[in-house]
């Protein structure tokens, strides 16, 4: 049977040598001649407090702060001789050895929408993606449903934008889409500048192409054929995976024109921001995206009407963008069914200083601290 092993090259997991213990893994499995094992680059888990994290599947046995020269062991004794490194195993809070990632206590309270695929997945592969149902949600929207559909859908599960303001994010969707232009563009808020705050660096780098796919469906739905992403150029990992998976989407027909044969045409580039506080400023995005200096315009208008370059723009933030496909495949019941009754869904945050782990959360709206 085929084994699969795991290793996190989130930004965290990176800066702790992981890309090392990547290419350990490759050369010492060539040297011995193994067959059946595959090495994955995969995003962040969450457990940052625990990395570099490595995880065997198909027991998905969890390794934690792994040193590239802990390879050689994991190989001869856990892959070879089929034995559990048992120094590397984690202790819970409770001190018990945890064997798997999903027994700890850190992930018990959590439910992952957004970050459904960080850590399962290799990010630069879009094969991946969609072994995971990946642009599932796109190819329904395109063949079986109105632009109207899909907003109504959106509405109905009750999404509110993840950026802060929390404004519902239907509502958003159907002032673009009803107001006059002659053409109209889809924005991907990617500059998140808050201090120690790595929520959509985290979803960009482990499952960037959940944003590509959002993008289409709003493009869709507003009748736009032209997106952006902004994105600080402070995260280069994030920006590196974008542009691979834009590149392979384009190759697959995924992006570009006549998508799936419908004759929707749609297209996405990456624009790099210098990180100015204020470019998290919707308006003040649109500025920097248009090559003036970053700051806040005057509002109404509102950039459901008149955003870049004067034509209606859709901005919503990574996070908010990461749960649209699940709401198109799972329906708008499923999503509203979690949370409480005037915040639905998730939230994705980081936790820091002095707790038990430091890590990327995702757990339902209402769940206390």
């Amino acid at each position: 049977r085929e084994k699969h092993i795991l290793v996190c090259n989130g930004t965290g997991c990176t800066s702790s040598k992981s890309p090392q213990i990547l290419d350990n893994f490759r050369k010492i499995i060539e040297e011995k001649g193994i067959k059946n094992v595959k090495v994955i680059k995969t995003g962040c888990f969450g457990l940052c407090a625990k990395g570099p994290i490595v995880i065997i599947r198909p027991e998905d046995t969890f390794y934690a702060m792994v040193k590239p020269e802990d390879c050689e062991e994991i190989i001869q004794s856990h892959i070879i001789d089929g034995k559990i490194v048992e120094r590397l195993l984690c202790k819970d809070v409770d001190g018990k050895i945890v064997n798997k990632l999903d027994d700890l206590t850190f992930y018990k309270k959590q439910k992952r929408i957004a970050l459904k695929n960080c850590g399962v997945i290799n990010p630069e592969d879009i094969d991946e993606y969609i072994a995971f149902d990946g642009y599932r949600a796109l190819a329904r929207v395109l063949v079986e449903m109105t632009p109207d559909e899909v907003i109504q859908t959106i509405d109905k599960s009750g999404l509110r934008g993840r950026g802060g303001a929390g404004f519902p994010t239907g509502k958003k969707w159907r002032s673009t889409k009803d107001a006059v232009g002659e053409k109209k563009f889809v924005v991907c808020n990617a500059d998140e500048g808050d201090p120690g705050a790595f929520m959509d660096r985290s979803i960009l780098e482990g499952d960037p192409h959940a944003v590509l796919e959002a993008m289409e469906i709003a493009g869709y739905s507003i009748g736009a054929e032209k997106g952006f992403i902004y994105v600080r150029a402070e995260y280069p990992i994030a920006v590196n995976r974008l542009q691979i998976a834009i590149n392979q989407a384009r190759e697959y027909g995924i992006l570009g024109k006549n998508i799936f044969g419908t004759g929707f045409n749609f297209d996405i580039e990456i624009r790099l921001g210098a990180g100015a506080f204020v470019c998290g400023e919707e308006t003040a995005l649109l500025e920097s995206i248009e090559g003036r200096r970053g700051q806040p315009r005057v509002k109404p208008p509102y950039p459901a009407q008149s955003g870049l370059w004067g034509y209606p723009t859709l901005i919503n933030n990574v996070e908010t963008y990461a749960n649209i496909a699940q709401i198109i495949l799972k329906g708008p019941e499923w999503y509203s069914s979690i949370g409480t009754q005037n915040s639905k869904g998730t939230k994705v945050f980081t936790l820091g200083g002095n707790v038990n782990n430091v890590g990327l959360v995702e757990v339902p709206m209402g769940t206390t601290l």
